[in-house]
């Protein structure tokens, strides 16, 4: 038998594959977190359109930013204040990442978490503005959009219903009106952003 083959586990992976796989399973965690972290972390995943397990594993695995924010508020204790209790799906390798720095630094675990996720401001203010862009262009493709069936009407009055154009720009407009449902959908999901208040997630 060659060695590589005595290294393999009885599922068949190979031990440093299988041990991959296994940090990447899925776990729950339960965090008190504060309601501003909380909408952060729904924001910003809708927004960049990723799941929030992503976000979250992508926040909980960067090990040396972790090691910075726990040598920072190493026995710190976090304010009193009302927070939440939420449960994440997130990854067991993130899970142990978060476990093993709060004992390494003696860093409560709920504060790593919430210091880590206001690494998304950036990213909302940013997001932010973009929101308020794509509305100000959404009026104007709803204002092309309605020009658009003047002209389809235009065409069936003039020309008729048989004609061979109109039945290539009603087609044409199909796919507009489905594409402009899908952006107006998009914006209205988005609407948490303008309501997201940044002094929420002050710890």
């Amino acid at each position: 038998m060659r060695n590589d083959d005595k290294k393999k586990s009885t599922t068949g992976f190979s031990l440093p594959l299988a041990s991959t796989l296994k940090g990447k399973q899925s776990v729950r965690a339960t965090f008190r977190l504060t309601g501003g972290c909380i909408d952060a972390i729904s924001i910003v995943a809708a927004q960049l359109g990723i799941k929030q397990k992503s976000l979250f594993d992508h926040l909980a695995e960067d090990i040396q930013n972790l090691e910075l924010i726990a040598r920072e508020i190493k026995n710190k204790q976090l304010k009193k204040r009302n927070r939440i209790q939420k449960t994440f799906v997130i990854s067991r390798r993130s899970l142990s990442s978060l476990d093993e720095i709060s004992k390494l630094f003696n860093a409560p675990r709920d504060a790593l978490v919430e210091y880590s996720i206001q690494r998304l401001l950036p990213i909302i203010d940013k997001e932010r503005k973009k929101h308020e862009k794509r509305k100000e262009f959404f009026v104007k493709i709803k204002q092309h959009f309605k020009e658009g069936e003047k002209i389809l009407n235009d065409i069936s009055n003039q020309l008729g219903d048989d004609d061979p154009i109109i039945n290539k720009f009603a087609l044409v407009m199909s796919a507009y009106e489905t594409a402009k449902t899908n952006m107006e959908a998009f914006i209205d999901r988005s609407k948490s952003i303008e309501e997201f208040v940044p002094d929420d997630m002050n710890l």
